[in-house]
């Protein structure tokens, strides 16, 4: 439980600092900067972390762009995860409610990551004001982590062991509505099927070429066709990487495909790969070219808690939805305006879904105003992925989703880069930074409650974490 005191300081705290995180916020909005490229981003939040006294680790388990900072000794860790990566082509102003590109093609925080880490580091640092002022024994430690839309920060910081002596991990993420999210992910990995073949004039001696670009689209036909034979939660995604010589008139003799393979569980994902590898496989025998398979990352599903997820939901609720006044509103209803009806119905729903409420919970609302009950339904998958999987598989985790934008909005879009540069986002941001620190000091508090997270790991994951990550990937930024 926790008590008046408890949130009474933890809100003070962060709103001491809400004019810096704000600030750091907003740096992050206006460097946007791709996977495995935020070195303004990353540094922005180290030095908002320095001024709190952090002790802050840059370049931390080998990736440039990534820091782990730690406050106070002994104790139990707890944990708070950062991520500032932007998505390519959502450049977007912020607030505006219409397409309106700071830059044209350039990235933008349609993801909202440049709230996610500035509300980490905000509730890490009111989490060190509370234990400082408490005279509690705690350990804060920060994890800075890149690339989380492609490439995986959290799951080279897994591999390194870093997660390991970690008591509690608490985390969110910017969304439309206010829940505790206890559902799994989809676990992923990513390879590269490249095809080498012939070159030919494509006229006079087709038959002396072999052809790459071929390779490719059967191999993409046999995965459409092996989707039927696959356990329905799965997914394959593809992009070419390569489509090979621009002229039609030569026979390609080079070609690439980029494949997302997805699915509930680590072992099933792993099972699915090897068919599509044998896929690729055939369309170079059909083809008479080469193949060369590229694994670039995996992600872990992710472990919901239920230990911690119950503190954070307890938090949450006593924290209460973020405090939108008739402005927000107003602002959100013009953006809402812009999703097309039956999409905004859709993303509702998804909503309802994974928050385990009834399908007109959010009807006749701009803004969540709520906070969702705990739904507990650790069998049932979310549809995307993230490698916050994989820091679950290693210490005991809990994650909310945190209203910064309106209801119906889509992520990945012009609309949630908007946002995430306004006050919508920023009264979400502080949401989620007083509801991470408050569980974070009630966990802190309650060392019989990290037993039983511990113990509930254990259970969850009885034979270790096992890391998705291909032993050759490297944090670096993709091929042009």
């Amino acid at each position: 439980m926790t008590t008046p005191e408890q949130l009474q300081t933890i809100r003070a705290a962060c709103e001491a600092r809400a004019a810096r995180f704000e600030q750091a916020a907003m740096d992050v909005f206006g460097a946007a900067e791709l996977n495995w490229r935020e070195k303004e981003s990353a540094g922005a939040l180290c030095r908002a972390l320095e001024a709190e006294g952090f002790a802050v680790r840059r370049g931390a388990c080998g990736m440039e762009t990534a820091f782990e900072a730690t406050a106070g000794t002994g104790g139990p860790v707890i944990a708070f995860l950062c991520e500032y990566d932007a998505l390519a082509g959502l450049s977007q102003l912020p607030g505006v409610p219409e397409p309106a590109p700071a830059r044209e093609g350039a990235p933008g925080h349609g993801c909202g990551h440049n709230l996610l880490g500035a509300a980490s580091a905000e509730a890490a640092c009111a989490l060190k004001s509370y234990a400082e002022e408490a005279g509690l024994a705690l350990t804060v430690k920060c994890f800075g982590c890149p690339a989380e839309e492609d490439g995986g920060g959290k799951v080279f910081f897994a591999r390194a062991g870093a997660f390991d002596g970690v008591d509690a991990v608490f985390a969110w993420h910017p969304g439309a509505a206010n829940y505790v999210c206890c559902q799994g992910t989809l676990a992923v990995t990513g390879v590269v099927y490249r095809f080498a073949g012939r070159t030919a004039h494509a006229a006079s001696a087709p038959h002396a070429g072999r052809s790459a670009l071929d390779a490719c689209e059967l191999m993409n036909v046999g995965c459409n066709y092996l989707r039927e034979h696959i356990i329905p939660e799965a997914r394959l995604h593809y992009a070419y990487r390569d489509a090979g010589p621009l002229a039609p008139n030569v026979v390609p003799d080079h070609a690439a495909l980029h494949y997302y393979i997805r699915a509930p569980h680590v072992p099933q994902m792993m099972e699915i790969r090897a068919r599509v590898d044998d896929v690729a496989r055939g369309a170079a025998l059909m083809t008479g070219t080469q193949l060369t398979i590229e694994p670039i990352d995996g992600f872990s599903d992710f472990v919901p808690n239920r230990a911690l997820s119950e503190v954070l939901q307890t938090a949450f609720e006593a924290v209460g939805a973020p405090g939108f006044d008739e402005a927000d509103r107003a602002l959100a209803a013009r953006f809402a305006a812009t999703v097309p009806d039956g999409e905004r119905e859709t993303n509702i729903l998804n909503d309802c879904r994974v928050a385990g409420q009834p399908r007109g919970y959010y009807a006749g609302k701009a803004l969540d105003d709520t906070v969702a009950p705990l739904h507990w339904d650790p069998d049932a998958t979310e549809p995307g992925s993230t490698d916050v999987g994989d820091v679950s598989q290693c210490a005991p985790a809990a994650q909310a989703y945190v209203a910064t934008m309106a209801l119906g909005t889509g992520g990945h879009t012009w609309q949630m880069t908007a946002q995430s540069g306004c006050a919508i986002g920023f009264k979400g941001m502080h949401a989620a930074a007083q509801t991470l620190a408050l569980a974070g000091a009630m966990a802190a508090a309650d060392p019989a409650l990290l037993a039983r997270a511990r113990e509930e790991l254990r259970q969850s994951v009885p034979n270790g974490y096992f890391c998705p990550m291909p032993e050759t990937a490297r944090p670096c930024p993709p091929e042009d």
